[in-house]
């Protein structure tokens, strides 16, 4: 099943004994199919020999499986960007954004000034129902002191997970209270969403937010989908920008929604796998809907999947700037001691054929990383004329369009980064992370009153009437950032903006969130127009 994917890199202990262990494995793990341990049983014995003459007689300790940590990583290095391995130790942490779900106390939470904030436990979760709340501060975990020793998220992470059904003791300080108060959380599973938010942003149009594709996304979706319908949708906004991607399946059921039945979605081929093709079956719960998907350059591999099944065929309108380019299927194989290697079997291809995995140089990931930055760097943010693509590369739809591979999904409707609002106090507050500081200690001073309200539009009356976005200029003040010349003139409607709805989403979330931020979202301004 295919994964998003990043590569761990551990310190290497002894260059000798990872040269010898890289040529071992290489044959041991990567290229024992019948013919190649026939064609080669002498030479992987040879190797298994010399393995153990170095572990009788090197004149170091060497430590097989440290070896073979630091080994795994590195051979996969030189194949491509995508293929990876897992130790055992962090499978679990990888795998939680996929699965939908992790065993926790469920909380959502901050570290600032070397201390745990709570920013408000989950919905029906453990945390919430002992008690806790959102602005506790986490003291001790089991007794032990986490709060004053720059502990990192992490451990603060691994220090709160565990089995369900296990008990961990957590000691708060809370605003007002001299004491510490010791709750007692019984762990459980705890779900995460891949699916933000879904709202009726006008009569006819709903509007849905997909962060990543995990095991749990259609289901998700489908649900907001029909909530939305119920409501009178007659136009849908799909939301993958900055979504990196996940699972495949997801996406392909995502795209069958929309699709009429025996139609492409994706096809995936490599050099020994043959052509898998997947067509949609005939649900079309969606088919009438008119659609428009958001994308930008770090949406990537299943976003690229669902959008390019609909852009070739001809269903919905892409908006945006080109997608990542992630185009390469990753096959799960799992070792006996809990590790996994992910690794690159195929690419997949549109409907039209096309292949949108950009170019790479097996080894070179540096220069595979900084292509958005490149791409940042030639314009291509800000003029689509920038971008330009081989007549190789062009494809045809049936309905007649132009589409191009070799390096993500090009939108239909070009938006470019709007810097209309910028200036040099924006991007110093901005850089410095003062929007979101801000948001807290704001919150946290006036918990109790905002906590009094369920309507973001009631909480940003109140703002309003406090006048925060002068108290905001008085925070950054302090910082040592003032706004000069025609700063505000330009930033201030940016600036107000974002920080009432970060205020917002620590009281009521991100339903309360998107629709403020939305008021200044060219892209999706530019999607609504698509619709008329």
């Amino acid at each position: 099943m295919p994964y998003k994917n990043s590569l761990k890199h551990i310190a290497i202990p002894t260059i000798i004994a990872i040269s010898i262990l890289t040529g071992v494995l290489v044959h041991k793990y990567f290229f024992q199919t019948k013919h190649i341990v026939q064609g080669q049983a002498s030479e992987i014995s040879k190797v298994d020999e010399l393995l153990r003459k170095i572990t009788i007689d090197y004149v170091d300790h060497v430590d097989y499986d440290s070896l073979q940590e630091v080994a795994l990583p590195k051979i996969l290095k030189n194949l491509d960007p995508h293929s990876s391995y897992i130790p055992a130790k962090l499978k679990e942490e990888v795998d939680a954004p996929m699965q939908g779900a992790f065993d926790g106390i469920g909380v959502q939470f901050n570290i600032r000034k070397d201390t745990v904030m709570v920013i408000k436990p989950i919905v029906g979760g453990p945390s919430e129902k002992v008690g806790i709340l959102g602005g506790d501060r986490i003291v001790k975990v089991n007794d032990t002191i986490i709060a004053g020793i720059k502990i990192s998220t992490r451990e603060v992470m691994r220090r709160l997970k565990g089995k369900r059904g296990t008990k961990v003791k957590v000691s708060i300080k809370r605003r007002g209270t001299d004491e510490l108060l010791d709750f007692i959380v019984i762990r459980d599973k705890i779900p995460l969403y891949s699916v933000d938010i879904s709202y009726m942003i006008n009569a006819n149009t709903g509007y849905i937010k997909v962060h990543n594709f995990s095991r749990n996304t259609y289901g998700e979706f489908m649900q907001a989908a029909n909530k939305l319908k119920a409501m009178g949708m007659k136009n849908l906004v799909i939301d993958l920008r900055g979504n990196g991607g996940g699972i495949m399946e997801s996406a392909i059921r995502m795209a069958d929604e929309f699709l009429d039945p025996g139609k492409l979605i994706v096809y995936t081929q490599g050099n020994n796998r043959r052509k898998r093709e997947y067509r949609a079956s005939g649900q079309t719960f969606l088919k009438n809907i008119d659609v428009a998907i958001l994308m930008d350059e770090w949406s990537a591999s299943a976003s690229e999947i669902f959008a390019g099944a609909l852009q070739d065929n001809d269903v919905g309108t892409i908006v945006g700037r080109r997608s990542f380019g992630k185009g390469l299927v990753q096959e799960p194989y799992y070792f006996k001691d809990g590790s996994e290697l992910r690794l690159t079997v195929a690419r997949y291809y549109t409907p039209t054929g096309r292949s949108i995995q950009k170019p790479y140089v097996n080894g070179d990931e540096d220069s595979y990383r900084e292509d958005i930055t490149q791409r940042y760097l030639n314009g291509e943010f800000m003029e689509q004329d920038s971008i330009q693509f081989a007549d190789s590369l062009k494809f045809t739809t049936p309905g007649g369009k132009i589409v191009y591979g070799g390096g993500g999904i090009m939108p239909d409707v070009f938006v470019p980064v709007d810097t209309t609002a910028g200036s040099d106090f924006l991007y110093s507050i901005r850089r410095k992370g003062y929007m979101y500081s801000f948001a807290y200690d704001y919150t946290d001073k006036n918990r109790q009153e905002l906590s009094g309200y369920d309507d973001y539009k009631k909480v940003r009356q109140f703002l309003q009437k406090d006048n925060i976005f002068k108290k905001f200029l008085a925070f950054a003040a302090k910082k040592g950032i003032k706004p000069k010349g025609d700063d505000l003139k330009k930033s201030r409607e940016v600036i107000e903006i974002q920080v009432e709805g970060l205020v917002v989403r620590n009281i009521i979330g991100d339903d309360g969130f998107y629709p403020i931020i939305h008021e200044i979202d060219n892209t999706l301004e530019k999607a609504l127009e698509s619709f008329k």
